[in-house]
């Protein structure tokens, strides 16, 4: 069963992360977001869930404004040609549905299988916002305290200058 976003809360609250979580109606694309936003601070992101020829899957995260070169992308990564992830795939290595995709899914890859990548430019932020597993609410916190979650999952993510 994968992890809800009271599970996902807590498990930040026990790591000793400062995050703060806003509710909003559900938003599916970055334009929706972005009215919806208010004064949510920091670097707004989006998240694409990938998988390359070779059947690695990829979870490339990025400033909302990103321009993702998707020909370019695997050399830069060191992936293979990749293509986005089928919703059920998603669904069942991530546990979130399209909309909601966020590296706080890594809370349910258990077996590890995502290749995490972070982009330089949004690392360099003072807060960065994601999902927390549904998108009806925002969750920010620093990058420091998001690379700490991350690596609580059991993943190494790489930083790269994506654009």
């Amino acid at each position: 069963m994968p992890a809800t976003k009271q599970q996902l809360l807590a498990r930040l609250d026990e790591l000793g992360i400062e995050a703060v979580t806003r509710e909003h109606p559900p938003v599916y694309t970055v334009e929706e977001a972005r009215a919806l936003r208010g004064d949510i601070p920091g670097g707004h992101c989006k998240n694409l869930f990938l998988k390359d020829k070779k059947g690695q899957l990829w979870l490339v995260v990025c400033l909302e404004d990103a321009m993702i070169d998707l020909k370019a992308l695997p050399d830069r990564i060191g992936a293979a040609r990749i293509s986005f992830g089928r919703s059920e795939l998603l669904q069942e290595v991530l546990g979130v549905e399209p909309g909601s995709v966020t590296p706080f899914a890594l809370i349910n890859d258990v077996a590890h299988q995502v290749n995490v990548v972070l982009d330089a430019s949004m690392m360099n932020c003072d807060f960065v916002s994601y999902h927390p597993l549904v998108n009806t609410a925002t969750t920010t916190l620093t990058p420091v305290e998001l690379l700490r979650f991350i690596e609580s999952c059991g993943h190494q993510p790489q930083t790269v200058r994506l654009y």
